[in-house]
């Protein structure tokens, strides 16, 4: 089995459904023949799943692998489903909503709203996150069960060294300019004009359900937490701490039945109806109304505070990672101290080249290692506007692999190998725990190393 197959499971379903929706809108477009062609279990695998998969390579200028390939790659994809089912391994829906929220603010960025894309396929949003949701829980659990199987799998210096030297001297790649790059990002300020309208917006609707309307319909209709409105707003039982403290403050201080006034928190505005409370838990309902980030946004105290920022750092007062941790609204990058990574090898290393982030690349252009940008403007992937400062930590010349320099490459390169070959091993025991049956026709598929659905 090869090692990147393994890695193409992990990541080839729920990707070629999501980026079929946001390449070119057509949400409503046809698929060839949807028939199942292999089965895992109770997990069943269409031939439309195969020819999007192979299509998607296609529409996006890349070689797509054998199809014989790919569909290697969902039966892997549907065996560790498999598994996790038998050893009873899942994930928590918050923990799938999140990802799913992620990837819709992701095409509410590149679509410009979310009414932009209900007219694009004719869908409404709740539909197409229905869509998507199952991908994106199954991947989680993939995910997962890769993690239990080869999570503890380590390396020392010394297999580093072991592998590298292993390699050809005639044979090391040659690695292209790579740059480290820290940013600072502060959200802009919803303006007053736009939190009065949606206070009121709230308040009307307090009024209604005051007067009998029902709070769950309400929720259904106009409700912007996608996940809960579908529910009529139910958040279900959380225990307290797992919501945001202006949330369970307001919460808490209700009888059963009563109404909030408007709560403003991180996520938007909130009108709340407690159900009931139980011990250390509660059950409540809200309507969530969000801002519109592309409108009406001030970025003024946004860019205050980073000029502050930037002016302590330069005076080498604050450090530019001291500062990303405590400031940032980036938080995935705050925790390194603001670097950026690499999105496909995790590293704080980006390659200096035409696969860099345009307006990173044009931004840097124009500056020298260890400047600090002016506030630039910023989008972050839920799509809400903000600014950022920049800072050119490193850039290292072209040059031919070596162990000082690329030690984080080589390693990462020895744990991916020892992982998947952990993963490698777990395959050949799990084949035997499945049933696997692939239709006639792809007979001549060596999938899984065997010949036909007979010898599986």
């Amino acid at each position: 089995m090869k090692i990147n197959k393994i890695i193409a499971a992990q990541l080839i379903t729920v990707f070629s459904l999501f980026f079929s929706l946001i390449s070119n809108g057509q949400g409503q477009q046809g698929v060839s023949l949807d028939k199942i062609i292999a089965r895992v279990d109770n997990h069943y695998i269409l031939n439309s799943e195969l020819e999007e998969m192979y299509n998607q390579y296609k529409a996006e200028g890349r070689t797509a692998p054998e199809k014989c390939q790919l569909l290697e790659s969902l039966i892997i994809n549907k065996m560790l489903l498999a598994k996790a089912e038998i050893d009873s391994v899942t994930v928590e829906d918050k923990e799938v909503d999140g990802e799913l929220d992620a990837k819709m603010g992701y095409m509410i960025q590149r679509f410009g709203s979310e009414k932009n894309i209900v007219e694009a396929y004719g869908k409404s949003i709740d539909n197409l996150k229905t869509e998507l949701r199952t991908q994106v829980k199954e991947q989680k659990i993939v995910e997962k069960m890769q993690r239990t199987i080869s999570g503890n799998v380590k390396i020392t210096p010394s297999e580093v060294r072991k592998f590298f030297n292993s390699i050809p001297k005639d044979s090391l790649p040659y690695i292209p300019s790579e740059v480290e790059i820290g940013h600072i990002v502060k959200k802009g300020t919803v303006t007053r004009e736009q939190k009065d309208k949606l206070r009121q917006q709230l308040l009307d609707l307090k009024h209604r359900a005051e007067k009998g309307e029902d709070f769950a319909t309400l929720a259904q209709i106009y409700s912007e937490d996608l996940g809960s409105a579908k529910n009529g707003g139910d958040l279900n039982f959380a225990k307290r701490g797992a919501m945001v403290p202006e949330f369970e403050g307001a919460a808490l201080a209700l009888k059963p039945g009563e109404l909030s006034d408007v709560v403003e928190s991180q996520f938007g505005f909130h009108l709340i109806k407690l159900i009931e409370t139980r011990g250390a838990e509660y059950h409540a309902r809200h309507i969530l109304l969000r801002p519109d980030y592309n409108k009406g946004t001030d970025m003024t105290q946004a860019i205050r505070a980073l000029d502050s920022l930037r002016t302590l750092i330069k005076m080498d007062t604050l450090k530019f990672a001291k500062a990303a941790l405590d400031n940032s609204d980036d938080k995935e990058t705050a925790e390194s101290g603001g670097l950026i990574q690499d999105r496909n090898t995790g590293l704080g290393k980006l390659t200096l080249d035409a696969s860099m982030d345009p307006a990173l690349y044009f931004a840097i252009d124009t500056m020298k290692v260890g400047d600090l940008s002016q506030p630039v403007t910023y989008r972050l992937e839920d799509g809400s506007s903000a600014m950022r400062i920049l800072w050119y930590k490193s850039k290292s010349e072209p040059h031919t692999a070596n162990l000082h320099d690329d030690y984080e490459k080589l390693a990462q390169i020895v744990l991916s190998n020892k992982r998947n070959n952990a993963l490698e091993e777990w395959f050949k025991k799990a084949q035997g725990d499945v049933f696997i049956s692939i239709e006639p026709e792809y007979k001549n598929c060596k999938v899984l190393g065997l010949a036909s659905a007979n010898d599986i």
